[in-house]
């Protein structure tokens, strides 16, 4: 099993949010480093806690999410 963890700038509020569609762990931080290491730590327990299995690779992914100008 693998899990992969999006990490995503939002520009209006002015943060990092982590998201997943394999493990249910949204957090947000104003520095990337800082949600890096946030979500490393929760990781372990929210698989526990939601009962998946231990992942063979974990994914991060970095998107830069740009303000829409209308």
């Amino acid at each position: 099993m693998d899990y992969t963890i999006k990490f995503i700038w939002d520009d209006e509020a002015d943060v990092w949010y982590s998201c997943s569609d394999d493990v249910p762990i949204t957090l947000e931080s104003e520095s990337i480093d800082t949600l890096i290491k946030r979500v490393r730590e929760a990781l372990p327990e929210m698989i526990e806690l939601n009962h998946l299995d231990s992942p063979k690779n974990v994914y991060y992914l970095i998107h830069e999410r740009k303000g829409i100008m209308i």
